[in-house]
């Protein structure tokens, strides 16, 4: 944690492993505050004004209303230009018998990064109007796992070097566009400070001892013996612990492997050519790529699609299990396995972002067609169930059983030291 030299300071515990730290109540321009314990950063005084974050949200609903709808690649094939955007892909999904899948793909690629945006110009329009903006911002806070601009972009270079076995393959028109919105997105989720949105609309005067710590928003207060267990800020509930935390982790996380199984062996791509019909697993998917030639692609997939949700599962089974039977693994090592988790889940979805794609641009009738197979659905309900089931994990369980063993020895090393 950086030296901040300040008279006033507040005490605060860590929302990742729950170490009480001291901080002061401001820092200085261009600082960050992380706890020692498990590096988690506590406070930040980077953050851009709600003035600056209204002037993007607007750009990036321009930008938004081009790079869903306008071609984001084309290519010539069988003598005919065809194009592909992200509204196209849904529509094809939900159209050909999978409007489940279409709604992951559309909440993933639309739906979250249109809500960064709007959810801005909210705050600005509802503050005026004096509207509750408690469940926005706790939303807010919530978004940066299911913003996957970017995961799109690697599955649109993904898909054209499929197609270009096939086709000529060219540059569309919202691919500038979307790109764009892509990087402005990211720059939103860098630079937007929950806390400071959170006390510009509902300032609170935190407790600078023995302070609770809110899941959900962050606030840190003093809890008196008689108060209601729920935030004075967000109103949410308080507990010491995240409620079920384990129980709704382990429920998502079996049901994600039960998935995983349909979706490794079931086709996931369904191709016809000349009238013959082909289907793929993923990983007989990644085979045809290396035998094409496209290794470095194969290697992509392979990693995104089937490494990932499996090394994944594994991690998280290993934590939950640590956790179960208290096992000696040091809670740093675990908290570095559960964050590596919390970044890498997302990309998985880059296969069905590939196949939403391919199916708009592979699509002329009984000569050449594209379209999704059985294990689309349960591959995408499987991520979607990891995302969750690390969402839900209540990273404090981590690193309460080395809390416990450390109070145990400091117990017996003081009951030794007045006994001698």
């Amino acid at each position: 944690m950086s030296k901040v030299k300040a008279t006033v300071k507040r005490a605060i515990h860590c929302p990742e492993c729950d170490c009480l730290v001291t901080l002061p109540l401001l820092l200085k321009r261009a600082e960050d505050a992380y706890c020692p314990q498990c590096q988690a950063k506590l406070a930040s005084s980077r953050d851009w004004s709600l003035t600056r974050l209204l002037i993007l949200s607007i750009t990036m609903l321009i930008l938004a209303s081009i790079a869903f709808t306008q071609p984001l690649i084309k290519i010539h094939l069988l003598g005919t230009m065809i194009t592909a955007n992200v509204i196209d892909g849904v529509r094809l999904m939900s159209e050909q018998g999978s409007p489940l899948t279409a709604t992951m793909v559309a909440f993933c690629a639309i739906a979250a990064p249109l809500s960064l945006p709007i959810a801005i110009l909210y705050l600005h329009l509802g503050a005026r109007l004096r509207f509750n903006l408690r469940p926005v911002l706790l939303m807010l806070g919530k978004l940066k796992e299911w913003v996957m601009l970017d995961v799109y972009v690697i599955g649109l270079g993904v898909a054209a070097i499929k197609l270009g076995d096939y086709a000529t393959v060219y540059i569309g028109n919202g691919l500038i566009a979307f790109v764009s919105l892509m990087v402005l997105s990211l720059l939103m989720l860098i630079h937007i400070n929950m806390d400071s949105l959170w006390q510009r609309f509902y300032p609170q005067n935190e407790s600078v001892t023995s302070p609770a710590t809110c899941h959900a928003c962050h606030y840190h207060f003093k809890k008196a013996p008689s108060m209601h267990t729920s935030c004075p800020r967000c109103y949410s509930g308080y507990s010491v612990r995240q409620p079920m935390s384990l129980q709704k982790t382990w429920a998502a996380l079996i049901a994600s492997m039960l998935l995983l199984l349909p979706a490794n062996l079931l086709p996931i791509s369904i191709f016809y050519l000349n009238g013959q019909r082909h289907e793929d697993t993923i990983f007989s998917g990644v085979i045809s790529l290396i035998e094409s030639g496209n290794t470095p692609i194969a290697i992509i997939v392979f990693i995104a699609s089937i490494f990932v949700p499996f090394f994944k599962v594994i991690i998280m089974l290993f934590l939950l299990i640590s956790i179960q039977f208290n096992l000696r693994i040091h809670p740093l090592l675990r908290m570095k396995l559960y964050r590596f988790v919390s970044w890498i889940g997302r990309w998985s979805m880059l296969d069905l972002f590939v196949i939403g794609l391919m199916m708009t641009l592979i699509n002329r009738d009984q000569l050449m067609a594209f379209t999704m197979g059985p294990a689309a659905f349960y591959f995408g309900s499987a991520v979607i169930l990891t995302i969750l089931a690390v969402e839900w994990l209540d990273s404090r369980l981590l690193w309460d059983i080395y809390a416990t063993r450390r109070k145990r020895r400091s117990g017996s090393t003081s009951r030794n030291t007045t006994q001698a």
